[in-house]
């Protein structure tokens, strides 16, 4: 059994799920006699399994000492829990479009294209007890809902960082310079996220470096705009920068010293202080800001196991299995309640990962859908689409 850096042994937990609570305030219920498809007006027994697709790390079993907040569900609902782990948000968004998956945790570069799509229903929220305690700045955000109905609860977030060998990069970075400007100690060791959304982080360098690009959101890039995020990625390629597209292959990279420094999420970090044979990391979020991730769970329009999908949605958003999800990823919890059990894993992990802290996220670019109409008002303005960024990323890679 494996250990995670600064954690202690926890004991198993029975997790109570309940299954119905009282009114959350907000506008929950659909209007009218017609009902959205996949709405659950009450919650009915288990239908004894469900099946997810998860971003690694969101359905732990026990493999690391401490973490296990599948089994006692599974005990507790008799539904057996099967994961698929998407390795981006590209390919969650094509697995539950197969239709062989009740549901699954997406962050909000998916969610938008599950919504509009309705690949996704909205949720009834009045028949989740847990939901009501959610920090206020978790619900009800431009990628959690659609004509003013929730359709995602929130799991964790956080920022996509930047992660060095200490014994190779001894001066402690403060900016993302290090991973675009290289230099003959870094260059062939650089890791990348391989997803089209990292044009974004490109995006970011660009508002600080020329601001008379205009990029307002690294989102959503006119032709300019993007032309120059792909060209600046084209200079970082030519590094030899090595992409990454699963955790463990980012772990391995660091842990046999093939890779010193690149974009991380803490997770990784974790995972490297846990092993006493890899060398030394420290992250940090770069003083230009950064990308970043509101993680939710979302239940398919046509989930075969609505019921299972229903309970684990609560049961995610309970103290105990909040407060380890989120210690385990390295995120910020959903609530105080979870923010409480946190502190019994991990003493000062909410105020580490600014669990309540709002201030702190406005200078998070939280994961977003790349739209043409440039996700505002102006119907003057025209944007690169998903499909402009996934085509864009493909040839930059040479796929």
């Amino acid at each position: 059994m494996k250990r995670l850096k600064g954690v202690t042994l926890l004991a198993v937990l029975a997790l109570l799920v309940a299954a119905c609570g009282g009114s959350t305030g907000e506008s929950a219920a659909p209007s009218g006699d017609e009902k959205p498809a996949g709405w659950l007006e009450a919650l009915g027994a288990g239908e004894g399994q469900l099946n997810l697709i998860i971003w690694p790390g969101y359905a732990e079993r026990g493999e690391y000492e401490g973490f296990n907040w599948v089994d006692p569900f599974e005990a507790e609902t008799g539904c057996k829990v099967n994961v698929t782990a998407m390795t981006d948000s590209n390919n969650g968004v094509q697995l539950l479009q197969s239709g062989q998956y009740d549901g699954g945790s997406f962050s909000g570069d998916a969610s938008v294209r599950l919504m509009t799509a309705g690949d996704v229903a909205p949720v009834n929220v009045d028949l989740l007890s847990n939901y009501a305690a959610v920090f206020s700045g978790l619900k009800n955000q431009a990628q959690n809902s659609m004509d003013g109905m929730p359709y995602r609860v929130p799991h964790g977030r956080g920022p996509n960082l930047l992660m060095w060998n200490t014994d190779v990069v001894t001066t402690a970075p403060t900016s993302w310079d290090a991973v675009w400007d290289g230099n003959a100690d870094v260059n062939g060791k650089i890791s990348i996220y391989d997803s089209s959304i990292y044009i974004a982080d490109a995006a970011i360098h660009l508002m600080s470096k020329r601001p008379e690009l205009g990029i307002t959101n690294p989102y959503q890039l006119n032709e300019e705009q993007f032309t120059a995020a792909i060209d600046l990625l084209e200079k970082q390629r030519d590094l030899g920068v090595i992409y990454w597209g699963s955790y463990a292959d980012q772990v391995a990279g660091f842990a046999s010293g093939d890779l010193v420094i690149g974009t991380t999420w803490q997770f990784m970090a974790n995972v490297l202080g846990g092993d006493a044979t890899a060398p030394k990391v420290e992250t940090v979020m770069p003083e230009e800001g950064s990308t970043g991730w509101s993680d939710t769970w979302m239940m398919a329009t046509k989930a075969a196991n609505p019921n299972c999908m229903y309970l684990w949605m609560n049961h995610m958003m309970s103290a105990e299995a909040n407060g380890q999800a989120t210690v385990f990823f390295g995120e910020a919890a959903t609530s105080e309640a979870a923010c409480d059990y946190a502190e019994t894993i991990a003493p000062g992990h909410c105020e580490l990962t600014h669990a309540s802290d709002e201030a702190y996220w406005e200078s998070i670019w939280y994961w977003a859908t790349p739209r043409e109409d440039c996700d505002d008002a102006d119907p003057a303005t025209t944007c690169k689409t998903q499909d402009d960024w996934v085509e864009a990323w493909t040839t930059l890679r040479g796929n």
